[in-house]
């Protein structure tokens, strides 16, 4: 059986790996190229966790132990790799990087101490495995120890945290359910760990437990699949067409607040009336979320000149206060500028100094990650209170402004 369900992973491991590959020549990202290294870690792993093969390992390099070695620093560049990931994700770009560079210091560290423990038991006249089977052995606990504590544990623990915390504010519906599912493989992953250590324990008491590898053998499988199809399903779920037009249909909803305010303010932007009734919308969403789309977009650019840079500087610091994420924060500060240009407008006052064109953001991922960050930022503009708060701070200046 556990020779069975490894192998069930590794080929999962490898036409993810090679989805992913060819998805990341045709459109690349960072967050794809974390992926394919994290998936390509995850197939060489669980391939050289097999038994037929790490016996073969083994017994080719005549070194005891070196395919568990190896499949053990796969897991840990796997959980390395999606905590980064994750991180630039969650946290503003500074702190994201800071953190990125704490886990991989420490992964490094501890992956030496491994090494270190491994080359420590090739020095037995009886060869030892570094299973729990062997954990009497203090070099083997210790091993075992470090590896289940910070690869699993400490990564998996924050990794479920952070896929979960992030899809609740996630604009990107697959990507917050592979969001989702990450977290829940990442939970499987937990208890895959807390197995291990069950039985470490049972054994150092004087125990012989029996169906420790069994176990695992599950746990690893279901917590592999379950990660795998989270991490690319936001890569082939747009595609499944049996989904697209409910997802579009709510994006074109969630995208109507900040349409209907600047086609109120700029009514020259609407070019098909019709689409207001829901009915003509729903009969062809594909059209009707494009011109939406188009229409905000068109709007962002005629309202360029009445957006003033001061309103940066203020919103960033109603975002920091507000503890924000990267992402939040950037579709936050759109969400302002759009507010208070749009006040500035019904004025009739020009900015100041107008923010520059180049400044503006232009997503990955083409269409979709065009629609995906104008429903976060239309979420923002009707309901953040950082974006209440730099209405507030700059009406005294517009007021003045008329005034004079």
């Amino acid at each position: 059986m556990e020779a069975a369900l490894y192998t069930l992973c590794a080929v999962a491991g490898w036409v993810a790996f090679g989805y992913m590959v060819r998805l990341q020549r045709r459109h690349p990202s960072r967050a794809r190229r974390a992926i394919c290294v994290g998936l390509g870690a995850f197939a060489a792993g669980i391939t050289a966790a097999i038994p037929p093969i790490a016996t073969a390992v083994d017994e080719a390099s005549g070194l005891p132990n070196l395919a568990k070695v190896i499949s053990h620093g796969c897991a840990l560049t796997i959980s390395a790799n999606a905590e980064i990931m994750l991180l630039h994700f969650a946290l503003p770009p500074a702190r994201a990087a800071a953190r990125a560079r704490v886990w991989v210091r420490v992964t490094g560290l501890a992956f030496l101490v491994m090494a270190g423990l491994f080359a420590y038991t090739l020095s037995y006249d009886d060869p030892v495995l570094l299973t729990v089977e062997y954990a009497t052995d203090p070099v083997v606990t210790a091993y075992l120890l470090v590896f289940l504590v910070l690869g699993f544990f400490a990564y998996c623990f924050d990794i479920a945290r952070l896929c979960w915390g992030f899809a609740k504010i996630c604009g990107r519906p697959w990507l917050r359910r592979g969001l989702r599912i990450t977290a829940v493989g990442a939970a499987f992953a937990l208890l895959y760990s807390t197995n291990k250590i069950v039985y470490l324990v049972a054994y150092w008491a004087g125990y012989q437990p029996t169906g420790e590898r069994q176990i695992a053998a599950v746990l690893v499988t279901i917590g592999a699949l379950l990660i795998t199809v989270g991490l690319t399903m936001p890569a082939w779920g747009p595609t499944l067409r049996i989904t697209r037009r409910w997802e579009d249909l709510h994006s074109y909803r969630r995208l109507e607040p900040l349409w209907r305010d600047l086609v109120a303010a700029l009514p020259e932007l609407e070019l098909d009336s019709a689409l207001r009734r829901p009915l003509t919308a729903a009969r062809d969403i594909d059209y009707a979320l494009t011109r939406r789309v188009a229409e905000i977009r068109d709007g962002r650019l005629a309202l360029r000149p009445y957006s003033d840079v001061s309103v940066t500087a203020l919103a960033e610091q109603f975002a920091e206060r507000a503890g924000l994420t990267a992402e939040q924060r950037r579709a936050t500060i759109e969400a302002a500028h759009l507010a208070c240009a749009l006040r500035r407008h019904d004025a009739g006052l020009a900015a100041d100094t107008p923010q520059p064109a180049d400044e503006l953001h232009r997503p990955d991922d083409g269409y979709a990650g065009e629609v995906a960050w104008l429903t976060l930022v239309t979420d923002a503009y009707a309901r953040s209170p950082v974006v209440a708060q730099t209405l507030a701070a700059t009406r005294n200046r517009t007021t003045g402004d008329a005034r004079r």
